[in-house]
Order: C-alpha cells, then sequence, then structure tokens
C-alpha cells in the first residue's frame, strides 16, 4: 500500500499531505509552479474539457445530420425542399447537449489523467511504446469511455434501469466499430506526440 501512497499520510504517490505547514513550505518553494496557483491541489483540465466538449458536439451533429440524411435518400424525398435547413431544423438539441457536456466533464478531463498515465508508465518514444500505448488505449480506455457514455446518455434520458441490457446488446459492437477508426487515430496521435517531443 506503500507504493499507492497510503502509508505515510497519503503523501507518496499522490503528492497530497494534509499536514498544513508541509503545504506552505511546498508552495514557498515551488512560488512560479502551475500547482501555487490552485495551492498545490487538483486543477481542472480546463483547456482539454472545451476540446472535448467541442469534439463531441461536432462528431454528435455529423452523427445526426448523417443519420437524417440517410433516411432522407431512403424515402426519396422531395429534392426542391431546402434539405439542409431542413436537416438542421430537426436537430436533437438535447443529445446534443448530453454528448457536449459528457465530453467537458468525462471524457476531456477521462481522456487528459489517462494520458498522462501512459506518458509516465511509457515515457520512452519508441516503436513498442507507440504500439502498447495504442493497445492499452484500445482494451482499457475504450471499454471505460463505452460505459460511461452509455451510462451518462442513459441517466439523462432516465433509462437506468435499462443500462445493464444496454450493455449487453450494444458494448460489444459499438467497441469493434470504434477500433476501426481508433486505432489509426491513436497509431497517428501518438506517433506526433513522439516525432514532436
Amino acid at each position: 500500500m506503500d507504493a499507492l501512497g497510503f502509508g505515510s499520510g497519503f503523501s507518496g504517490f499522490w503528492k497530497w499531505n494534509p499536514s498544513p505547514e508541509s503545504r506552505r513550505r511546498r508552495i514557498r518553494s515551488n512560488s512560479t509552479s502551475p500547482d501555487s496557483i490552485v495551492g498545490g491541489g487538483y486543477q481542472f483540465p480546463v483547456k482539454q474539457a472545451i476540446t472535448a466538449a467541442s469534439l463531441a458536439l461536432t462528431g454528435d451533429t455529423i452523427a445526426q445530420i448523417s443519420n437524417r440524411w440517410s433516411k432522407a435518400k431512403e424515402t426519396d424525398e422531395n429534392a426542391s425542399q431546402d434539405v439542409l435547413s431542413r436537416l438542421l431544423s430537426e436537430h436533437d438539441l438535447l443529445r446534443a447537449l448530453r454528448m457536449t457536456s459528457y465530453g467537458f466533464l468525462f471524457y476531456g478531463p477521462g481522456s487528459f489523467a489517462w494520458y498522462q498515465l501512459l506518458d509516465h508508465c511509457l515515457p520512452k518514444p519508441n516503436v513498442q511504446n507507440l504500439m502498447l500505448k495504442v493497445l492499452l488505449n484500445q482494451i482499457v480506455l475504450g471499454p471505460c469511455v463505452i460505459a460511461v457514455v452509455f451510462a451518462w446518455n442513459n441517466l439523462w434520458q432516465q433509462k437506468l434501469s435499462e443500462l445493464p441490457e444496454k450493455y449487453r446488446r450494444d458494448a460489444l459492437p459499438a467497441l469493434l466499430y470504434g477500433f476501426r477508426f481508433w486505432v489509426p487515430v491513436s497509431v497517428l496521435n501518438f506517433w506526433y506526440a513522439y516525432s514532436h517531443a
């Protein structure tokens, strides 16, 4: 338990010590560090949260419009009608808000912490670590993201009782479908980070 910081007053791994004197000493000795701005405590990753919220909103908007576009093509609706205004007028704003809030509150801060952990555990920029990070992204982060986004959506829709069935029915197909997009994106992301380190 000492490795996790539970042995000596929670100070080890977590860098947290309830003693106010040690906190004051750390702030004085490190007064220009970002930690000193908030007194050495947790600082919410605002930039990452806003980025994730923006991407979630964009992705959801694209998904909603493409679904309606496909349905309109199948039914071969009147082409003279302004298609774009019709597609946007039917936009599910509550769904967009759900996905945006998920990105801001969960995915942005969560992925920020996850990538910091990966960089801490696998710091060397080599092919082995790149492939291991991609693998861990898919087998650890992927299922966590799916679990949280399903729970967040069902919570907003007041359908928490249906969540276990949703997991059984949709979690694995969503994960496997996501591999087609996230594996190449993860490879490019980690490769770019390594090449610009």
